[in-house]
């Protein structure tokens, strides 16, 4: 006979560190995380935006801005909010060169010739 495994569905799990900083699986709680550490997940997101991730810094801005600059002061608090305010910024120049490098790509493809075939992931019908 196969050895099929029985789970008790009513019965506690011993609670790890991550899991007491959730409130359920799949929301983010920052007011159960100590400082330090809010500290450190806002270092991490600030330097991963620099691997050409800036969707990492709208995330930082947005999951920090309240622990910035609403929140009461806290130690970490004057960190945190040098690394919103450089997400931000960050974040701000991105959308400027794409928005800027997307006009002028959009303008001048057709000009470009071969260039902008190369370029292009798909190639418009009907514009030589």
């Amino acid at each position: 006979m196969d050895y099929v495994p029985s789970f008790d569905i009513g019965r506690q799990l011993p609670h790890s560190n991550c899991e007491r900083y959730h409130q359920d699986e799949t929301e983010m709680n920052l007011e159960r995380v100590p400082n330090e550490e809010k500290l450190s997940l806002c270092r991490k997101y600030y330097l991963g935006g620099f691997a050409f991730l800036p969707f990492l810094w709208l995330v930082n801005v947005v999951w920090f801005f309240r622990e910035a600059f609403v929140k009461p002061t806290y130690n970490e608090q004057l960190q945190i909010k040098t690394y919103v305010k450089r997400s931000a910024l960050g974040l701000l120049l991105w959308v400027a060169v794409l928005t800027t490098w997307i006009t002028i790509f959009q303008h001048m493809r057709a000009q470009w010739g071969e260039v902008s075939d190369y370029l292009s992931f798909t190639i418009p019908l009907g514009v030589e």
